[in-house]
């Protein structure tokens, strides 16, 4: 995928505050510190775009980035973390509901998981409103490189048999091997093809790209 601009577009903590629906989304879910920041400053070829925290519960916004003048991802807040009161909870929780209910042009919700955790209650809710919604959901697996590949492999297994997640929507991402960002981009590409908007990623990849 060559990206020929990516921009922090600005954050929100209210429906007034979103961007214009003029472009098509997507959204990225997952609990605190799963690392959202990070992939999306992996698929984006950039090193700080998306802000990086080791705190987690610290994306308390809904965040926008513009790609290439042509479409968005959005890094909605982490959920899951145990220190945020419930009140917090509720309200966050709202508020993306709001954002996943109102944005007509929103795309697909990609779940990201880390693949060293057992898939939690708060991560079964989330794929159920996800689809409740509408979405099919996509799921990544983050932190690969902290497990061998037999136990990436069970994990996957496990993902696919407790969320009822297709084997083809299920994408490994490694940042520090720099493996699983063609697939991914792909999928995207066929998701834009689907909804009716007119992006090809296809022709922006390049055949050395295939393999990363």
């Amino acid at each position: 995928m060559k990206i020929t601009s990516a921009t922090f577009l600005g954050s929100a903590v209210g429906g007034d505050q979103f961007p214009p629906e003029d472009l098509p989304e997507l959204a990225f879910a997952g609990r605190s510190n799963v690392g959202k920041s990070s992939l999306i400053n992996y698929l984006l070829n950039r090193r700080s775009l998306a802000r990086t925290s080791s705190t987690p519960g610290k994306t308390q916004t809904i965040n926008f980035y513009e790609i290439n003048g042509a479409f968005r991802f959005v890094d909605l807040p982490g959920y899951g973390y145990a220190k945020v009161s419930k009140a917090e909870k509720a309200k966050w929780g709202s508020f993306i509901e709001l954002y996943l209910r109102e944005r007509k042009k929103l795309v697909e919700i990609i779940l990201l998981l880390d693949v060293r955790r057992k898939v939690g209650e708060d991560d079964i809710q989330m794929l159920n409103f996800i689809r409740a919604m509408g979405y099919q959901g996509r799921v990544v697996l983050t932190k690969i490189d902290k497990l061998n590949q037999s136990q990436i492999v069970r994990a996957r297994r496990d993902i696919e048999d407790k969320l009822g997640v297709p084997k083809e929507h299920i994408f490994i991402i490694s940042n520090l091997k720099a493996k699983g960002k063609y697939p991914l981009w792909e999928s995207f590409n066929k998701l834009f093809q689907e909804k009716g908007f007119p992006i090809n990623l296809e022709r922006q990849i390049s055949p050395e790209q295939k393999n990363a």
